[in-house]
């Protein structure tokens, strides 16, 4: 009964809790539609109830680099470090641009040496100890896997770009009278007039997309990551006459399009332009088309088949005539190439090149940064430059752009456009190219080589244009980060010190010309030394000159292995010698004053009048008597002077004064020979 009794009122409980608690909820339901009903100014009976709509948000796909990107926004770039790519090795950190360059380069001729290694002994890396092992991040597979002489092995050493093997095969298929098929005939034609009959390399790897077939279209608008040349006829391989390219295509049985377009582009590609137009001839006569990439060869070599701007212009129209009779639709490298070709066509070019663009317009073709390189090249390059509003209408639409690679030429247009800011002295239209350089990833565009130059150039613009707060935040700023200053930009921040009046900060900067190893070259120096004795500066100012004049006597006398010492300038012994004056520095003055006799240089008055003071100064009447016995040996009128000076501002002994009347300049001495010559006769 107890047991019923406590069951029953326990159940109770829970049934008279229950109903509280849904009463309870479904006032609060009520206060919450209430409240929310009379935000929305309707009107909600009690008795509904509103149920809550759940929405779910849509998937978002993030980027494989997108957790990598949030991390690499946080940091800040640290103007005191050099590029990332030397901070693995404190022994490689780079001192100036030619270091940098060089630094890079043994970086990357590394990598090759271990692709070439890993490609000629491939039986030696077999084993892969990685855990995990990532598959594309192991060596390929470079052994040919098929043994025999048929097609099939022919094709697998065309694929792993064997050019010697896939030639010796394809010549025993030959001599067996196994007949070869066109397409693989085709694909060993594309091998060998990419590589020019010569090994694949690591370099020439990284290019072979620019004369693939498959997917023709996107290997054309692919910028390979390596620098290009500047021309066809400027490419390291040359074409050979009678190449095993030209003997395979002459023994074809059937030859296609493919064949003859293949054969031009490789012609093209290693100099050989009157070549590849002959071969473009007789796939006319054949009745063959050639497609957009082989026209766009064709317009390229234009320059290297005439010789007149006019005739250069008329044979490019004519290929693009051809284009429009065969029906073959131009893209963004036709008409790049045909921009290119204008570079080189003088008057001819600046009047034809917009409309080039306007033909680009009316087709529908947006620009890429190639195209504004050869537009700023053809307008301002040379004497007679053109006002800023073609520049100007160019970094608008930069700016209102994202650009991709699509030309290999587009990593030369921020070196080109300002260098076009410098010469029209626009310090403005830096400042908007420089920022549109620095949106998103433009640059991307501009490799350690283009980078320092297009530096380079802007913070020679700087020091012209700009005041000299705004230099040193700069300078400050890019320096070493950014780029490595060369000694013009080194001479420019000198002569924008020497505008502004703020000599105090050469110190700083000579310190800058030794980290950089500018510390040898004579120009330099001149200016620097020039600079810091022109003028009288506060003790303070003198003290730290007279440090930087013996860090620079320091550097003349110092003789290495590989070093040859520099030679003693008169005005170089002056400078240093005024600057020791000036601190106080008597003993290390006087040694200055010693070696104008011993290299034969004669000092200013300048100098021996701040010596003088220096002697005074310092209460040294033995140096200024020395001084007068040096200018009384080099015959200076000065000697006098000095001589009267030194008698009445320095208290002498009676043995001081015996000397210093003892003392007689080669001119006096002449004078009395002839006085006595006169008196004999």
């Amino acid at each position: 009964m107890a047991a019923r009794r406590l069951g029953g009122s326990s159940w109770q409980q829970v049934v008279s809790l229950s109903r509280r608690c849904c009463l309870v909820g479904r006032r609060r339901e009520t206060y919450r539609c209430s409240s929310s009903s009379t935000a929305l100014g309707k009107t909600v009976d009690n008795s509904e109830v509103t149920q809550e709509e759940i929405v779910l948000p849509r998937r978002k796909t993030w980027d494989k680099l997108a957790v990598l990107q949030t991390l690499a926004s946080t940091v800040n770039r640290d103007p005191t470090a050099a590029h990332y790519m030397f901070q693995d090795d404190p022994f490689l950190m780079p001192r100036n641009a030619a270091n940098s360059r060089l630094f890079s380069l043994s970086k990357e001729s590394g990598r090759s040496a271990a692709k070439y290694i890993i490609k000629q002994f491939p039986q030696y890396f077999d084993k892969t100890f990685a855990e995990p092992n990532i598959p594309c991040l192991m060596p390929e597979t470079l052994i040919p896997q098929i043994e025999g002489v048929n097609e099939e092995a022919l094709k697998e050493r065309i694929h792993l770009r064997r050019v010697k093997d896939s030639v010796d095969l394809f010549d025993q298929l030959v001599q067996a009278g196994t007949p070869v098929s066109l397409e693989t005939t085709n694909s060993l034609l594309d091998l060998l007039c990419f590589y020019g009959d010569g090994e694949s390399t690591p370099e020439k790897e990284e290019e072979k997309e620019d004369l693939e077939e498959p997917g023709v279209k996107t290997s054309e608008q692919k910028a390979p990551r390596r620098q290009f040349q500047r021309g066809s006829e400027s490419s390291g391989s040359r074409w050979r006459e009678n190449n095993n390219a030209e003997r395979i295509f002459k023994i074809m049985p059937e030859r296609n399009a493919h064949s003859y377009c293949t054969m031009i582009r490789g012609m093209v590609k290693h100099g050989a332009s009157a070549k590849a137009y002959d071969m473009y001839i007789d796939l006319l006569n054949e009745r063959h088309k050639a497609d957009v990439h082989t026209f766009n060869a064709l317009i390229t070599a234009v320059p290297y088949l005439k010789e007149r701007f006019i005739e250069r212009w008329e044979l490019a129209k004519v290929f693009l005539n051809h284009m429009a009779q065969q029906e073959v639709q131009p893209n963004l490298l036709t008409f790049n190439a045909v921009l290119k070709t204008l570079r080189r066509c003088g008057g001819v070019g600046r009047s034809m090149s917009l409309l080039v663009i306007k033909e680009m317009e009316a087709l529908d073709i947006e620009p890429s940064l190639a195209t504004y390189d050869h537009l700023l090249f053809i307008f301002y390059r040379g004497v007679d430059l053109c006002p800023s509003g073609i520049i100007s209408e160019v970094l608008d639409d930069i700016e209102k752009r994202s650009f991709t690679p699509q030309d290999p030429d587009d990593a030369n247009f921020f070196a080109t456009a300002m260098q076009a800011c410098c010469d029209l002295k626009d310090i403005k239209l830096a400042y908007r190219l420089n920022k549109a350089m620095e949106k998103g990833d433009n640059w991307k565009f501009v490799d350690m080589d283009r980078l320092n130059a297009y530096w380079s150039k802007f913070f020679s613009l700087l020091c012209m244009m700009e005041q000299i707060d705004v230099v040193l935040k700069w300078y400050k700023e890019m320096s070493p980060s950014l780029f490595y200053p060369t000694p013009k930009n080194i001479l420019d921040l000198l002569q924008a010190l020497d505008a502004a009046n703020h000599l105090e900060v050469i110190p700083s900067v000579w310190e800058d010309m030794k980290q950089l190893g500018f510390n040898r070259r004579q120009d330099l120096l001149e200016e620097l030394l020039s600079l810091m004795s022109r003028e009288q500066h506060p003790d303070e100012i003198q003290l730290a000159f007279a440090k930087c004049a013996e860090d620079i006597k320091a550097v003349h006398e110092q003789t290495g292995r590989e070093q040859t010492p520099l030679e003693w300038t008169g005005s170089a012994l002056g400078h240093v010698a005024l600057l020791f004056s000036r601190a106080g520095r008597t003993q290390d003055a006087w040694n200055m004053m010693e070696r104008f006799q011993q290299v034969n240089r004669i000092p200013t008055d300048q100098v021996m009048d701040e010596f003088l003071n220096c002697a005074k100064q310092t209460n040294c009447p033995d140096e200024a008597i020395k001084l007068v016995k040096l200018a009384a040996s080099l015959g200076l009128p000065l000697s006098q002077r000095l001589k009267s000076r030194t008698e009445k501002e320095f208290d002498l002994s009676e043995k001081q004064k015996k000397t210093l009347e003892s003392i007689k300049s080669d001119s006096d001495s002449s004078d009395s020979d002839s006085d006595s010559d006169s008196d004999r006769d």
